[in-house]
């Protein structure tokens, strides 16, 4: 396998398992950033957005990997965008708010600006 398809296959398991995380255990994944998924529209917006959102990325990437009707870099491309400005959003509220432990917020953003720089690299 080439080191670019294998780039782009790990972060679509990342993406695979937080999606499929968010969708079968909303309350959990939210849980160490302190939100609290109590109601059925909470539950709701965390499945679309980790859960669905997730899901439909680690799909993008997947057919990204084999190249499927020539959208490997365009993808790759968005995808790393995709997670950059998820890490840029995590600084952003840094500079906004008070200091956080380094888990989950910087665990997170260590994740999310590693992956978008490996994309970019393999884009």
């Amino acid at each position: 396998m080439h080191v670019t398809t294998a780039v782009i296959i790990v972060v679509g398991v990342f993406f695979l398992a937080m999606g499929v995380y968010g969708l079968v255990a909303p309350a959990a994944l939210a849980r160490p950033f302190r939100i609290r998924v109590d109601a059925p529209e909470a539950r709701s917006e965390v499945r679309a957005v980790y859960g669905g959102f997730g899901i439909a990325m680690a799909m993008l990437l997947g057919a990204a990997a084999f190249d499927v009707g020539g959208i490997r870099t365009g993808a790759v491309i968005s995808v790393g965008i995709a997670l950059a400005g998820m890490a840029f959003g995590r600084v952003v509220s840094r500079l906004s708010d008070a200091r956080t432990s380094f888990y989950p917020v910087w665990f997170y953003f260590c994740v999310e600006a590693a992956c978008a720089a490996l994309l970019f690299v393999v884009a």
